[in-house]
């Protein structure tokens, strides 16, 4: 995890400084910041190596303090100090909050200094934020299991559904983190059962227990970035191409997918993954007339010999 320079605060607010004083000294600069001005050279020189992706000359900012003032060439558009409005500030009040309850956190000393600052920035406004209730989805139980586990290092059993696989499973995890994405509380850790990493959601964990053993997953294993996709389709998943109505498009917005093709007709041809093709038989059969297996032939014949089925079935009642 990359630590913020301690420095960051004052170097955000610098450059709009500079800009809208051409020309200053470094005496008077470094008196308003209350610094040295050995320190506020180098703060310069890091300054003049920060800028836009590409690192490229015309990508700097570009800053003339050779002799004794300081001017700003190019400010790269950080040109005004950062300011909140009443709703971003009691937003990131409440997302902070939310991130401080959530179980495992790695540093959960700089979530609530970073919360102070913003709360006593925001002032009567930050008031707004405590009518605001944000709770992590899952059982009370289970999210109290979840949070021991990660404070106390040790392995969990829980009994879990697949939705994927329409089945409920036990399982041991030596779990390493939880986090929440769109609005839904997720788990991940090493799954014994499959021995691989798995991301479990808190939902559909049906029982829970803490055990008297410490989690011990392999070492070096890959921690989900904050930034990646929920769920990364491989290249050993199955490629599936759907044929989806215009009543089913909303498929391609809700599944990850590798391609999407519009028709004429307002339908749409879609291309996707699937580690178990179980959940996209039944996701088709939902569909009714407005989804069709394209590819693989062996799932299309699966979903139509599941759909005859369910026929026979209806035909028999």
């Amino acid at each position: 995890m990359t630590t913020p320079l301690p420095e960051l605060p004052r170097l955000l607010a610098l450059v709009p400084y500079l800009v809208r004083r051409p020309g200053v000294s470094f005496a008077t600069a470094a008196a308003d910041f209350g610094i040295s001005e050995e320190r506020l050279r180098k703060d310069l020189e890091l300054l003049f190596v920060c800028g836009l992706p590409g690192g490229f000359p015309e990508d700097l900012i570009d800053i003339d303090f050779e002799g004794d003032t300081i001017t700003v060439l190019d400010s790269q558009g950080v040109d005004r100090p950062l300011r909140l409005n009443v709703d971003e500030a009691v937003a990131l009040i409440v997302a902070l909050r939310t991130l401080a309850e959530t179980p495992g956190l790695a540093e959960p000393d700089a979530v609530l200094r970073a919360l102070s600052k913003v709360e006593a920035a925001a002032g009567a406004a930050a008031g707004t934020a405590d009518v605001v209730e944000v709770a992590l989805e899952g059982d009370p139980e289970v999210l109290a299991a979840v949070r021991h586990a990660l404070e106390s290092g040790h392995a969990l059993r829980m009994t879990y559904w697949s939705a994927g696989r329409d089945a409920i499973t036990e399982r041991v995890v030596d779990p390493w983190q939880v986090f929440t994405v769109g609005g839904r509380s997720y788990l991940e850790g090493w799954c014994r059962l499959a021995e691989s990493v798995r991301t479990f959601h808190l939902g559909r964990v049906q029982e829970i227990e803490v055990l008297d053993v410490p989690a011990a997953p392999p070492k070096d294993l890959p921690v989900r970035d904050a930034g990646q996709p929920l769920f990364a389709p491989g290249t050993e998943d199955v490629l599936v191409t759907l044929v989806l109505g215009p009543g089913a498009a909303w498929v391609a917005d809700y599944y990850p997918t590798e391609h999407v093709e519009p028709l004429a007709d307002g339908a749409v041809v879609v291309s996707l993954r699937a580690r178990d093709t179980a959940w996209v038989r039944r996701l088709v059969l939902s569909l009714g007339p407005a989804g069709r297996v394209v590819s693989p032939e062996e799932l299309a014949a699966e979903v139509r010999a599941d759909a005859a089925a369910a026929l026979r079935a209806y035909d028999e009642t």
